[in-house]
């Protein structure tokens, strides 16, 4: 920020950096945002909880970007709103939840993002199953 000048208004809070350790060594870098939301160590903690599992099945340079905040519409039943960008080697996941309750909330996104990785490994395994197939054939209808 520089000397003398004034935040702007509705600037969401700094980014709050983090990385979590899984057991077995992955590391997902995640970033944790808040809107309308102050972000406490408890929703620190259960972000890295729940997306803990995801680390264990993705690459150590996937980051993860989490963005929670409140919608001030009285009319919207479900305010605590959650979004999820979870950026891989080539592909980039998205999920947003939204429920009365941020833990709950948290919850969805967590299960969803990782409903969403696991598809996406599915089909990369399939794609080199196929690959490795295809070029077994061709090996053999050439030396026929």
């Amino acid at each position: 920020m520089i000397v003398g000048a004034v935040p702007a208004v509705g600037v969401p809070e700094p980014v709050a950096s983090e990385s979590a350790t899984t057991d077995e060594g992955g590391i997902v870098r995640i970033e944790i945002r808040g809107r309308n939301v102050k972000i406490t160590d408890e929703l620190r903690e259960q972000v890295n909880s729940r997306f803990q599992r995801v680390g264990k099945q993705v690459s150590e340079l996937a980051t993860l970007d989490v963005e929670l905040y409140e919608e001030r519409n009285p009319s919207i039943a479900d305010n605590q709103v959650a979004d999820a960008t979870l950026r891989l080697k080539g592909v980039t996941l998205r999920a947003r939840e939204a429920s009365p309750e941020m833990t709950h909330t948290i919850h969805e996104l967590a299960e969803d993002i990782r409903r969403q990785v696991k598809k996406h490994r599915e089909l990369r395994r399939k794609r080199s199953r196929t690959r490795r197939a295809v070029g077994r054939l061709r090996g053999r209808s050439a030396e026929s």
